[in-house]
């Protein structure tokens, strides 16, 4: 109840009005059965732009912090969250998260969508970084398609550390469905999950025409902080869309 009333009567209605957005590829989603949006992640606003162009209902994974926080804003939080369906996830890695993994394999398995961000955080610098295996771990365990979604813009509306969004016009791009089927019996493969999130990520490059850095966001931002410390060297530039035909040999779409 909670989902519908703010998509389409508090919320939703405000979004389209004041940050116009092009809209592509809304063909690509199913119209019924489980599948994955895959999706670059550069603001916390993604999570709201997304699911308004999505006919059906969008579930994420959500960061743990937001249903432990104590006090009154953590319970509004915590209530806010579960009330539009969202589950939470322990970002420390490992098997911290499969409880989330395990409940996002069931959702999809019994037919809904999924958004998840298989970078894990979002970008520090508005670059595209190493993707995180759960997302190909869900996929091959459910069988179902993953779609890219590239959100173009959320970074200048609401960057990161922002109180207020600010007007911008925005883009969300639906990319064609990749069928990971040829890889079924294999999960838990690291090889394999590998090589499908890597191919998820490839996709993801091609539709956002982000650069694209090989290492997780995560450690990137460490390496911004200690950076702006005086401590190491920024994170390296990396092969854009544009230099995609340098990177392994990998297969989108």
């Amino acid at each position: 109840m909670l989902y519908r009333l703010m998509k389409y009567v508090l919320l939703g209605p405000l979004l389209r009005l004041f940050w116009p957005t092009k809209v592509s590829g809304q063909e690509n989603i199913p119209a019924t059965g489980g599948a994955i949006l895959a999706s670059n992640h550069l603001a916390v606003a993604d999570s709201f732009f997304m699911p308004l162009y999505v006919q059906r209902r969008v579930t994420f994974p959500a960061k743990q912090e937001y249903f432990t926080e104590p006090g009154v804003k953590g319970r509004l939080k915590k209530w806010f969250f579960t009330g539009v369906g969202q589950f939470p996830i322990d970002r420390s890695g490992g098997s911290a998260a499969q409880a989330a993994l395990d409940t996002a394999t069931r959702l999809v398995g019994e037919g809904r969508l999924l958004g998840i961000y298989p970078e894990g955080t979002r970008s520090p610098d508005g670059r595209l970084y190493k993707g995180k295996t759960g997302v190909a771990r869900i996929a091959l365990e459910a069988a179902v398609p993953v779609i890219p979604v590239a959100m173009v813009g959320t970074d200048k509306v609401n960057p990161i550390g922002s109180k207020m969004w600010r007007p911008r016009r925005l883009e969300v791009r639906f990319g064609k469905p990749l069928d990971f089927s040829r890889y079924e019996g294999l999960s838990g493969d690291r090889f394999v999950e590998r090589s499908i999130t890597d191919e998820i990520m490839y996709a993801l490059m091609e539709l956002s025409g982000q650069e694209y850095v090989d290492i997780y966001a995560a450690k990137a931002k460490e390496l911004l902080a200690a950076e702006a410390a005086g401590l190491r060297p920024a994170v390296p530039a990396q092969p854009s869309a544009r230099d995609a035909a340098r990177l392994p040999e990998s297969k989108a779409g």
